[in-house]
């Protein structure tokens, strides 16, 4: 998993703060946006945070992307098994099932299980990619030829999302409920948002900026 900046709206936390002040033209060039944008996140005024997006590039697996893409407010572009072949085969550590919460996983499964899970990925990722790959060489199309590809495959997409929205993704998919795979992808993107946003990060609690 690894996630990159693309791009970001430049100088965006004035701009925001210079669309905040629509109703004030007088002071709408003030370069000090950082008690405006506080104040409008303290009250609510999530609009004005619509006016400038980022772009992260994310490179996962086919199972944590569903995942993802079901962020609708979000703008995606995702690697496609139909034009290109798979670029690996990703693995993962597996945790104990939660007794209670369907949703929920825990880190303490004993070595054995482990061991016999990290076995039967090497035997399937192994047969997988064989069976895919004899699929192409017998002419089978990429996009027939993928259905023998496990959700481990890897893949790549652009996400791309206004500051409000990335807000929202943040908040919710950093939470402990979320996947692990899933939440370490959060917490990258989380990084990127703090480094260049770093006046909306300190509003949100995210970070503190020095004196």
């Amino acid at each position: 998993m690894t996630c990159r900046l693309v791009w970001v709206t430049p100088d965006a936390e004035r701009l925001m703060g210079y669309c905040a002040r629509v109703s004030n033209p007088e002071n709408q060039d003030n370069p000090d946006v950082a008690k405006l944008l506080r104040y409008c996140i303290k009250n609510g005024h999530w609009s004005v945070f619509e006016m400038a997006d980022l772009c992260i590039e994310i490179h996962t697996t086919r199972g944590i992307s569903a995942q993802i893409i079901r962020h609708r407010s979000m703008h995606f572009q995702e690697f496609s098994l139909r034009y290109a072949p798979v670029q690996s085969i990703e693995r993962v550590k597996p945790r104990r099932q939660d007794s209670k919460n369907r949703q929920s996983s825990h880190d303490d499964l004993p070595p054995e299980t482990i061991a016999w899970f990290e076995e039967a990925q090497t035997r399937h990722f192994d047969e997988a990619l064989a069976l895919y790959e004899e699929a192409l060489a017998k002419g089978i199309a990429k996009e027939s030829a993928r259905f023998l590809l496990p959700l481990a495959a890897s893949t790549t997409l652009y996400m791309k999302g206004t500051v409000r929205d990335w807000i929202h993704y943040i908040n919710l998919r950093t939470d402990p409920s979320t996947q692990f795979e899933h939440r370490e992808i959060a917490l990258a993107c989380k990084e990127i948002f703090v480094e260049q946003l770093p006046i909306v990060s300190s509003a949100l609690g995210w970070v503190e900026i020095p004196a």
